[in-house]
């Protein structure tokens, strides 16, 4: 099964925070941003020192890509800053903000703790860390749901993938890879499973037939209640 996203690292010149991609092919270094989100790929051996560098030489174009998508960035009601809260498999984590030298999101004593040189006065850093923090919660969990209720199903995915969906939560391919949403890491635990499930009986029946459902139902029979959960808080899951 593959993952997406394990042991990140970042480099952080200011107020930007950057995902650094290594990579034995790369010859050169390039930076790329989106959804705000920066990063950088370089050849595997390159430098800490030449990747400030390389960043610092396109502090400006930097500036201009961050501040055109914070006017295009959805509403929301988040304000990411230290003591709100969010949600991780239906239960909620207060943020806690260090001030200091950068460190992506970690889960410690039932808080979501990261530091920034910045604080929360850049409220994209931190958004950014979330979602990577998401994302890689979601391989580590994804996967062991997957490899759990497979056996149960009794079958076996081609591969496990984290992907971004504008409107699904997850979907299966005919030749048997299965993607899920990362953000299904903010829904209740049960519902999580239930998105797993789903997904995975569609290697039994490629449709949402009738005998589809009494896969569903064999592994989970409270399956609707967890559907319906889906289709009501849909926006509990915005970052």
């Amino acid at each position: 099964m593959k993952q997406y996203l394990v042991e990140p690292e970042y480099i952080q010149i200011n107020d930007v925070s950057a995902l650094v991609i290594r990579s034995n092919r790369r010859k050169t270094a390039t930076v790329t941003v989106k959804d705000g989100q920066v990063s950088i790929a370089v050849p595997q051996e390159l430098s800490n020192e030449r990747i400030v560098q390389v960043l610092t030489d396109k502090a400006s174009w930097l500036s201009d890509k961050l501040a055109l998508h914070q006017q295009v960035q959805p509403t929301t009601s988040k304000k990411f800053v230290s003591g709100e809260a969010f949600s991780y498999l239906g239960r909620n984590y207060r943020l806690k903000i260090n001030v200091g030298i950068f460190s992506g999101i970690k889960l410690i004593n039932g808080r979501l703790v990261m530091s920034c040189a910045t604080g929360d006065r850049f409220p994209h850093i931190i958004r950014n860390s979330l979602r990577n923090w998401y994302q890689e919660m979601a391989v580590k969990k994804l996967n062991e749901k997957a490899k759990r209720y497979a056996l149960q199903i009794g079958v076996e995915p081609k591969s496990i993938n984290i992907k971004d969906f504008k409107a699904r939560w997850g979907s299966c391919s005919i030749e048997g890879d299965i993607d899920f949403h990362w953000k299904i890491m903010m829904a209740p635990n049960r519902v999580v499973d239930y998105v797993v499930i789903h997904e995975l009986c569609h290697l039994l029946e490629h449709n949402h037939s009738s005998k589809f459902w009494k896969h569903v139902e064999r592994i989970l029979p409270d399956y609707v209640e967890q559907k319906k959960w889906l289709k009501v808080n849909n926006n509990k899951t915005s970052l």
